[in-house]
């Protein structure tokens, strides 16, 4: 009988977890279904579009053909259409389109003059939007952000003081500019363009690089390289020959030797590899094609370059984006996974089997939290898969479900059996709260281990809010004022931070405490995964909602308790109200 009764309360307590997915997480997933704050779902139904038609055998090519319409425009407009649906607006469901499309095969750009195609161009014609100039074209929020007027500034104003090339209009003979003699010969083919092309991309990606630093943002070397490119692409001849030797002919044009300065200037690695499938791309084409792709596609909002930097967050060394590295981002980023899952479905020939082990594999092995991460994973394609079903999001749920199931499982069973044995419900938050701590700490271990090839251990002292301010809402929720004491250890190397948050890194930032500096980077992956927790609240909803199937506590009155001995998980508010509802439908559950 009792074991009856267990199975009655475990089974109670997780299909009332999962009648609303959105009592899994305090990220307000329902408001990302209309673009609010952050549009990343149409990432995901955007994904969908493209490999629905891939696996039926449509061809994403850009042909220089003489016709009004290409096939490839009907996926672009149905893409484009379903991006709007799910939240974006036009400019920034052409930017998600064309970025996520060349991702998948399509090239940036063919044909001259007539028949000329680009990619970013096309996706904002079919989106309906005006083009804008690169000035206007803004970075994602890093903190701060900015836009590409830096690159387009100083582009200009060396242009102006005849660095940008050492030759000089003036001294073109008549009937020589505007022409074929020009455009098409040696003059500009090997002399004017390849100067232009490099001194432009290095003047405007140095512009925005030194632009981020100056207003305290960390230099995003993709950010400011695909941005001086777009900067660039803007003044000289995108479709030009290059020089013998430089590439193909008919096939390399000078938006390659864009982006290769480009990438020389910000330090980016040669070569860049797809996360799962471990496809080679050559970063100087991937740059100069994104910043092509920007030049034509019109005026992104911020959140719409949110997405473009998830969307790029794809490949394993890791040059954007938050959701496709060790960090469990809130909800709104996540969307590095839809396109991974789209490139891997199509290298396995839609095989979602095989496919979804594969990812499942990969993220584990580099979060911090690999239960979380799946979470995730789960909870926005779910959500997703409301706006528009399709073979990404299918695959993301049906790889993710095992360990949904299992999370939600194991906590509601170690929850009744203590509370049978009479442990207290807040030691029981308590417990997984130290576990969720404990699995961060060791993931660290590992991953910083693997990226240093020296052992670096990363112990959490201290967890708490109100580390300096005074309101009510900063002391109950840590997560807005984190006082945090932790310990690196690195080698023979050993770094103790108390304060870490509010005093130790703004001292680092200043130039002060350069003994711990070398450890920053290290407690800072691991507070950063700790610090947004909330976008997993497992450990207060199902122990809370035990307890109220079982008459242990009211569900009021059960998720405060949750709530308040919720150390960590109590990072931003929403988890209570949540605890509640699962709480009181699980015990309608039990009771009918």
């Amino acid at each position: 009988m009792q074991n009856e009764e267990r199975s009655r309360a475990i089974s109670a307590v997780e299909l009332a977890a999962v009648s609303n997915i959105s009592n899994l997480t305090n990220d307000r997933i329902e408001a990302l279904a209309g673009g609010h704050g952050m549009v990343n779902m149409a990432i995901h139904t955007v994904a969908n579009v493209i490999t629905t038609e891939l696996l039926k055998g449509a061809k994403l090519s850009i042909e220089f053909a003489d016709v009004r319409r290409l096939p490839v425009d009907d996926i672009m407009e149905k893409a484009i259409k379903v991006a709007k649906l799910s939240g974006a607006d036009g400019a920034n469901a052409a930017l998600i389109t064309a970025c996520i499309m060349y991702l998948a095969g399509s090239a940036a750009q063919v044909g001259i003059p007539a028949g000329n195609r680009k990619l970013g161009a096309t996706a904002r014609m079919l989106a309906g939007v005006d083009r804008s100039g690169v000035a206007a074209v803004p970075t994602a929020k890093m903190n701060n952000k900015i836009s590409g007027f830096p690159a387009v500034l100083a582009i200009n104003q060396a242009m102006m003081e005849g660095r940008l090339s050492t030759l000089d209009g003036r001294n073109l003979p008549m009937n020589v500019g505007g022409g074929p003699l020009y455009g098409h010969s040696a003059l500009g083919e090997d002399y004017v363009w390849p100067e232009l092309a490099v001194n432009g991309a290095k003047i405007g990606t140095r512009a925005m690089l030194d632009a981020m630093a100056g207003v305290v943002m960390a230099p995003h070397p993709f950010t400011a390289a695909v941005l001086g490119s777009a900067a660039i692409l803007e003044i000289i001849h995108p479709d030009a020959e290059v020089p013998e030797g430089k590439g193909t002919y008919g096939r390399t044009t000078s938006v390659y030797l864009v982006g290769q300065a480009a990438v020389e200037e910000a330090g980016l690695p040669e070569k860049l590899h797809y996360k799962v499938t471990g496809e080679e791309i050559e970063t100087a084409k991937l740059v100069g094609d994104v910043g092509l792709i920007l030049k034509d596609i019109g005026a992104p909002a911020v959140i719409g370059m949110m997405a473009f930097d998830e969307i790029f967050s794809v490949f394993q060394e890791g040059i954007a984006g938050f959701s496709g590295g060790p960090v469990n981002s809130p909800l709104g980023h996540v969307g590095a996974y839809a396109v991974i899952a789209m490139k891997a479905l199509l290298k396995n020939g839609g095989d979602a089997a095989k496919t979804a082990k594969e990812i499942v594999a990969e993220r584990s092995a580099t979060t911090f939290d690999p239960e979380v991460a799946q979470l995730c994973l789960n909870t926005i394609n779910r959500k997703a898969h409301e706006l528009y079903r399709g073979p990404v999001t299918s695959l993301l749920i049906e790889a993710t479900e095992p360990a949904r199931v299992k999370a939600l499982y194991r906590r509601a069973a170690y929850s009744y059996d203590k509370l049978m044995e009479g442990e207290t419900l807040e030691n029981i938050v308590v417990h997984f709260d130290d576990e969720r701590v404990a699995t961060v700490e060791k993931y660290a271990g590992i991953l910083f281990s693997g990226m240093t090839g020296e052992t670096v251990s990363v112990k959490v002292r201290k967890i708490a809010a109100g580390a300096r301010r005074t309101t009510k809402l900063t002391h109950k929720y840590w997560s807005f004022d984190p006082l945090v004491d932790i310990t690196v250890k690195m080698g023979d190397k050993t770094a103790v931070m108390d304060g870490f948050v509010h005093d130790i890194i703004p001292k680092v930032v200043k130039g002060e405490c350069q003994d711990v500096a070398w450890a920053v980077p290290f407690a800072a992956g691991a507070m950063d995964e700790l610090a947004l927790c909330a976008c997993s609240i497992l450990n207060v909803v199902v122990p809370a909602a035990v307890a109220a199937a079982i008459k242990k506590h009211e569900p009021a009155e059960a998720a405060d308790i949750a709530e308040k001995a919720a150390y960590l998980t109590r990072a931003i508010p929403g988890a209570k109200a949540a605890a509640k509802y699962v709480g009181n439908l699980a015990l309608n559950i039990m009771e009918y």
